[in-house]
C-alpha cells in the first residue's frame, strides 16, 4: 500500500479489529473515472446510500485484475487519493448487463437511483473503459456486481 493516508487508515482500523491483522492488504482506489464521480461516491458511501459498485468482467480481465471476493476490503479514496473510508465486500454476483434490476441500481445509488440512471451511467463508463482494449459494451456483457458495507 503506497498511499500514506490509506496505510494510516488501515492501520487505525486494525488497532480496533485485531481479527483482521493477517488479512491481505486492502486495495486502495476511488470509485468512478472522474473527480466528480469519485468524490460523490465517497459522499454517498459515508451517508449510507452507496452499498455497491459494478465492474465489467472484460475490463477486469484485460487489466489482469482478480475478481473481487467476499471479505475483500477496499480503502476508498477521493479523487486526490486521500483515504476517506474502508468498505468490506459482502457479496459478488456476475450478471449480464441486461439483467441488472432496480433493486441493485438503488444499492449503487448513481444519479437518481433509478435503473435508467444506472444503465446510462454504466454504459458510458464501460464504453470509456473498454475503448482502450478496442472493445465495446454489449447488452449481454457480464457485469461484476460487488456489494459492500462501510466498516470505517
Amino acid at each position: 500500500m503506497e498511499n500514506a493516508s490509506a496505510r494510516n487508515m488501515w492501520g487505525n482500523y486494525l488497532k480496533n479489529h485485531l481479527e483482521d491483522v493477517f488479512h491481505e492488504t486492502p486495495k486502495t482506489m476511488f470509485f468512478g473515472n472522474n473527480e466528480h464521480d469519485a468524490n460523490e461516491s465517497v459522499r454517498l458511501i459515508q451517508s449510507g446510500h452507496k452499498k455497491a459498485i459494478s465492474h465489467s468482467l472484460l475490463g477486469l480481465q484485460n487489466r489482469n485484475e482478480p475478481l473481487p471476493k467476499i471479505g475483500d476490503y477496499i480503502v476508498v479514496t477521493d479523487w486526490n487519493g486521500e483515504a476517506q473510508c474502508i468498505v468490506a465486500t459482502t457479496a459478488v454476483t456476475l450478471k449480464p448487463y441486461f439483467s441488472i434490476d432496480t433493486a441493485y441500481a438503488q444499492l449503487e445509488a448513481n444519479g437518481d437511483k433509478s435503473l435508467d440512471s444506472w444503465k446510462k451511467y454504466h454504459w458510458d463508463f464501460f464504453t470509456k473503459e473498454l475503448q482502450e482494449f478496442k472493445r465495446e459494451p454489449k447488452e449481454s456483457m457480464i457485469v461484476v456486481c460487488q456489494t459492500f458495507k462501510k466498516v470505517n
